[in-house]
């Protein structure tokens, strides 16, 4: 059974930098996010971490593991959010008491996913694929991104709706900063690799590929063992990746061993966010990558999704039950917390 947090009004959020800390030079943008929080009703507690940086890391795994299982242990804090992603966050894993971890939120996308989804199937606690901390500096958020909260409030036993976003970011614009933060121009477009209605159900699993590919064949990607322990007998999976820097022959082989350490077993449809990564190798293009997964395993393939680094994005749960669906470029998510 999936254990499910829930989000309480005027919560004290934790923030700590497991991989990638907030450089000197942009402390006063990221107090901005602290301020935006605090004038939404939540109190914030920052680590030491979330303010230093030094060779693509916070601080040293051992501080950083430490630092996030006090909050952890921590009965004020209800919910972790980290400033944003990073590049090493997988060294912390080993420092990890699994065995202790208390029934808190933890949201995040990009590095953040590999914690998450190790979380997820180690101990079948639910975890949050959403935004970061600094994303939520502006003076409010679009709709597709402000949903967070309503998913994490989100009782056992009830059910949540997102729908796909109205536009999207195509690059970042830093230099003229806008109140929502994101400058959402271009037309979103949720696609299938069968042209008609597609739907699947089954329960959400995933992250930023680049990253959770390395859980592979580790302690912390036993999807068989989670599929076991913690899933009711039938229970299919529906896997969501994003794609921050692959290639589309390294997002290929990714796929590919992830199949062959039964990953996609009882998998019943994949998602994947908007990329401005997949740079074609030798004509063998990302719609390539697609069909030859959907050739393979039979399943729906639903691509250019909201979520990852080309945002807005949906708040997707590991661990919930989803049912998701796609018509006229349109997509709906509904989770129920059973």
């Amino acid at each position: 059974m999936i254990t499910y947090p829930i989000l309480q009004k005027g919560a004290t959020i934790g923030v700590t930098a497991p991989s990638s800390g907030i450089p000197d030079e942009l402390h006063l943008m990221f107090k901005h996010a602290l301020v935006s929080m605090e004038k939404k009703g939540y109190k914030t507690r920052c680590g030491e971490t979330v303010w230093t940086q030094y060779k693509a890391k916070s601080s040293s795994a051992k501080k950083r593991a430490d630092e996030f299982m006090s909050m952890l242990k921590d009965d004020e804090i209800s919910l972790i959010i980290p400033p944003w992603g990073g590049e090493l966050l997988i060294e912390i894993l080993e420092h990890i008491n699994f065995d202790s971890l208390q029934n808190k939120w933890i949201m995040g996308y990009s590095d953040t996913s590999a914690l998450l989804l190790a979380i997820t199937l180690k101990t079948g606690i639910a975890t949050a694929h959403g935004t970061n901390l600094v994303d939520l500096r502006g003076v409010y958020s679009d709709s597709t991104t402000a949903k967070w909260e309503s998913v994490l409030k989100t009782k056992r036993g009830e059910q949540i709706l997102q729908n796909s976003s109205e536009k999207y970011q195509k690059q970042w614009d830093h230099n003229n900063p806008s109140p929502c933060v994101f400058h959402l121009t271009e037309q979103t477009d949720w696609k299938t690799i069968s042209k008609d209605v597609q739907e699947c159900k089954g329960r959400l699993l995933g992250g930023c590929i680049d990253i959770i590919r390395h859980l592979v064949g580790t302690p912390y990607g036993q999807v068989n063992k989670f599929q076991d322990s913690y899933l009711e007998h039938g229970d299919k999976i529906i896997w969501y990746f994003e794609n921050c820097e692959l290639n589309t022959t390294d997002l290929r082989r990714s796929l590919v061993q992830m199949k062959l350490a039964g990953w996609f077993n009882h998998c019943s449809g994949i998602l994947f966010g908007r990329s401005s990564a997949n740079q074609s190798i030798d004509n063998y293009h990302v719609i390539d990558v697609y069909q030859d997964l959907h050739n393979e395993l039979q399943i729906p393939i639903i691509y250019d999704i909201d979520c990852g680094h080309v945002p807005p994005q949906l708040t997707l749960i590991n661990g919930a039950y989803a049912e998701v669906s796609v018509q006229n470029g349109e997509g709906r998510v509904s989770q129920m917390f059973i």
